[in-house]
């Protein structure tokens, strides 16, 4: 039996947690794990979390990571790794992705932050030895992965290169809503503020360019439910450089229930002046709606349309309604299996040290990812 591989979690929250579920118990090959976070005793509890139940193989360490810079434990357990997942807020990415090239690690995160992602693809992972495989989780992540695949799809089976669109749709949401935001946190709170506000980076008419968010506002019918869609920022990942010139219209929207939209609209519009607008919306979201912890759904749709050879027109679309999901011991809330998911196969990946330097959404290989072991069970991929 091969050597457990040896694997750093920065970040003990919910999704770190969930990430070191997957792959102490679902995944291929063994696996030792050490969970760093800057509260201790949350990192101790997650370590217990993991353990109590699980008749897997493998430690669980857990150890302290400072708030800033390094320290001695992670610099121990740093030294002594494969891998470094990052699961901490998105400002840290430029932080650990430095680490991790300073140790010699492949190094995997979650972030919808553009300009993190930007600084780690440009200044830090290019001339790796070791894998940086960037945006991970749901969306930007596998989302990207499925529509990517979903256009090579189509190209193949209609005898072209180009389509007319490829549209990219993710909900996280819960099986009810109240009037007047019809929402309830699943999620980082912060993060769906500043997907709310930053610009969505898009393919029109071709070419590569930006739109506000929340300015392509839409009804939409997925599985027989009605949704308002409409554009936020992070979504996309790289798709819209790597397929500009070949589909006209690219784009990727969030999914909510009717009316909560218009009610994101309001707090915007009586902003005061000079505010700014992530930490106004952020204060307001989190007065006003609730954080639900259980009977929450994910959706996720792609579709591709464009013109066979002979031009005739062809739409190909994909969508999963994933509710919680049972691993091992525990039982993971929709959102925490679907993002840890994408970042469980992209160590997989990385671990068959095939990968080296930045590796984006449109360059992992559709069919073996959204088959692999976590993706494709969570997903009902396969």
């Amino acid at each position: 039996m091969s050597a457990p591989h040896r694997i750093v979690i920065a970040g003990a929250g919910g999704m770190g947690s969930a990430v070191g579920l997957l792959l102490r118990e679902m995944g291929d090959a063994p696996c030792d794990l050490w969970l760093g976070d800057a509260a201790e005793e949350r990192a101790a509890e997650a370590a217990a979390w993991l353990r109590e139940g699980s008749s897997r193989p493998g430690a669980v360490v857990p150890f302290h990571l400072p708030p800033s810079g390094s320290g001695p434990e992670l610099e121990r357990a740093l030294d002594d790794a494969e891998l470094l997942l990052d699961c901490l807020p998105g400002e840290e990415a430029v932080r650990m992705a430095r680490l991790a090239r300073r140790h010699d690690l492949h190094y995997a995160n979650l972030t919808e932050h553009v300009a993190a992602t930007d600084a780690i693809r440009r200044e830090i992972a290019p001339g790796a030895p070791r894998g940086f495989l960037l945006q991970t989780g749901l969306a930007p992540g596998v989302v990207n992965v499925l529509g990517h695949g979903l256009f090579r799809r189509f190209c193949r089976e209609q005898g072209v290169e180009r389509a007319d669109s490829l549209a990219m749709r993710v909900g996280a949401l819960t099986a009810n809503a109240q009037p007047p935001h019809y929402y309830a946190f699943t999620w980082n709170s912060h993060g769906v503020a500043t997907e709310y506000v930053k610009h969505a980076i898009v393919v029109r008419d071709g070419a590569r360019t930006t739109l506000p968010s929340l300015s392509e506002r839409a009804a939409v019918l997925i599985g027989g439910v009605l949704y308002e869609e409409d554009l936020t920022s992070g979504g996309a990942a790289d798709l819209p450089e790597a397929l500009a010139g070949r589909v006209r219209h690219l784009d990727y929207k969030t999914l909510r229930w009717p009316g909560h939209y218009g009610w994101v609209d309001g707090i915007l519009e009586a902003m005061p002046p000079g505010a700014d607008p992530v930490e106004h919306l952020h204060a307001e979201l989190v007065r006003v709606v609730p954080r639900v912890e259980d009977d929450d759904l994910v959706v996720v749709y792609a579709a591709v349309q464009g013109r066979d050879a002979h031009g005739i027109l062809h739409r190909l679309e994909i969508w999963r309604r994933v509710p919680p999901f049972r691993c091992g011991p525990r039982t993971l809330r929709a959102i925490q299996a679907t993002t840890a998911a994408g970042m469980a196969e992209s160590a997989r990946l990385l671990l068959t040290g095939r990968h080296a330097g930045p590796v984006l959404q449109s360059q992992i290989d559709p069919e073996s990812f959204l088959s692999g072991p976590f993706v494709g069970p969570i997903y009902g991929l396969r």
